[in-house]
């Protein structure tokens, strides 16, 4: 390593800073966050220093460096344009052994600045010992990005039992145990959910060993239309710590790679007239493996409540007295219409938007027709392929124009997605005369006009 890695503290304890420009600024408030106590010099500073002076966050002495200085300062900073003064700054620092950064001058430094993500207290501190410090501000965002800002608030939770946990276990390794079940598990969720209160009484109870019997946790998962890419960042915490994973036909190959390696996968997917589980199956053993004190995701492919059937999944597990909890996903209508150039709304074409599953309950196609067949909506169709020519004689016997555009999204925004495009009296045709796989989405409205203006993803491949 080129330079230990080390946390000060300065809560309360004075700070130097030369310097009053932007980047001096910048330094300032990264200080500020530990609660330091600032003292500025220099001749002209910023509006940001004036603004913080004026606050009365910070002290600024406007004149130049002075050696006497740096006495009782415990770190400083320099942060000027002044390559003399900088040096200057270093060497007394380096003599009275105070710590001292210099701005974009690794070699000045005894400690230099590094990238931070703060969760405090969890705070992580990313450097490239001054090499490329534009390569650690990327790492800081991807991991700004993955890190929950709750981690912060589970840390605290942990610290205030940190004591109890302490006198509870002597040995080590039962203590590592006990705090790795208790931040991969309900307790964490639970402080990821904004239910802080409720995760404290679930790790007393824990420490109080009164939860032998302990229930797991079920998490309904909307896994998108098929780019994991649209994953949200909770998605993909939750599929990566689940212990089992039941997961549907319409959740693609690219995002089952990311579920974690050692998960046990159970396949309940569903097509028209083929359920590999009925649904009634699958609620109960959601209810089951949560019972056994697993992590359960059940991975849908879009979004649960879209006619994802997750409303009668946790109509069951809220029975059972089960926890859960829900994540959206982006549905098919709006991940697949936006891969191919197609708004669902416009204000030239379009003034609203109907979601519509191809078939009920009973396998019937009964719609409200006379609803749907109107000017300047969009209407998008789920799992509608083998009904095509049922719903284009129907929407044109209750008054849509048979021209009306429509477009089939098949396997939308994957590798694979491609769109056929038609009016609705021919949609028959096309579906009868091309290999048209499921899932296809079918969206009928004037806005599938746009999609050879907008096209922007499958620009190679229009049909």
């Amino acid at each position: 390593m080129d330079y230990f890695p080390i946390f000060i503290d300065i809560v309360q304890r004075p700070c130097l800073v030369v310097g009053g420009g932007d980047i001096a600024y910048r330094k300032i408030n990264l200080l500020l966050k530990a609660d330091a106590q600032i003292t500025c010099i220099s001749p002209e500073i910023c509006d940001g220093v004036a603004l913080l002076a004026k606050d009365n966050k910070i002290t600024v002495v406007n004149r130049g460096f002075e050696i006497s200085d740096v006495n009782a300062q415990v770190l400083i900073v320099s942060a000027t344009d002044d390559a003399v003064l900088n040096t200057q700054v270093s060497d007394l620092a380096k003599a009275a052994n105070i710590p001292v950064n210099v701005v974009d001058s690794p070699d000045l430094c005894s400690f230099i600045m590094p990238s931070i993500v703060d969760r405090s207290p969890i705070v992580i501190a990313i450097s490239s010992a001054g090499k490329a410090p534009v390569l650690a501000r990327l790492i800081r965002a991807k991991l700004e990005s993955t890190i929950p800002n709750a981690y912060g608030k589970l840390a605290s939770l942990a610290g205030n039992f940190r004591d109890q946990v302490k006198a509870k276990f002597n040995n080590i390794e039962d203590r590592r145990y006990f705090w790795e079940k208790a931040f991969s598990g309900i307790v964490a969720e639970k402080v990821f959910a904004g239910k802080t209160d409720e995760a404290q009484v679930d790790l007393q109870a824990q420490l109080d060993a009164s939860t032998d019997s302990e229930i797991g946790e079920v998490y309904l998962v909307g896994g998108g239309p098929g780019d994991p890419d649209l994953l949200t960042f909770k998605a993909l915490r939750l599929i990566q710590q689940a212990d089992v994973i039941l997961h549907d036909r319409l959740v693609s190959d690219e995002v089952m790679e990311l579920v974690r390696r050692d998960a046990e996968l159970i396949y309940v997917g569903k097509e028209r007239d083929n359920h590999s589980v009925p649904q009634d199956g699958i609620n109960q053993l959601l209810v089951d493996l949560a019972k056994q004190g697993r992590r359960v995701c059940r991975l849908k492919g879009g979004d649960p409540f879209i006619f994802g059937r997750g409303g009668e999944e946790i109509e069951t597990l809220a029975e059972n007295n089960i926890p859960f909890q829900v994540v959206p996903g982006i549905t098919a209508a709006s991940g697949c219409s936006t891969y191919s150039g197609i708004p669902l709304t416009h204000r030239d074409y379009s003034q609203s938007c109907r979601f519509v599953t191809g078939h009920l309950k009973d396998g019937s196609m009964n719609l409200p027709w006379n609803e749907l067949a109107v000017e300047q909506q969009t209407i998008v169709f789920y799992m509608a392929l083998k009904g095509a020519q049922h719903l284009s004689e129907q929407l044109i016997a209750h008054g849509m124009r048979s021209a009306m555009p429509v477009a089939l999204v098949e396997k939308g925004t994957t590798p694979d997605h491609k769109v056929h495009t038609t009016t609705l009296a021919e949609l028959p045709h096309l579906v009868a005369n091309e290999t048209i796989r499921a899932p296809t989405l079918i969206i009928v409205g004037e806005v599938v006009k746009l999609r050879k203006k907008l096209n922007w993803f499958d620009a190679e491949k229009q049909s």
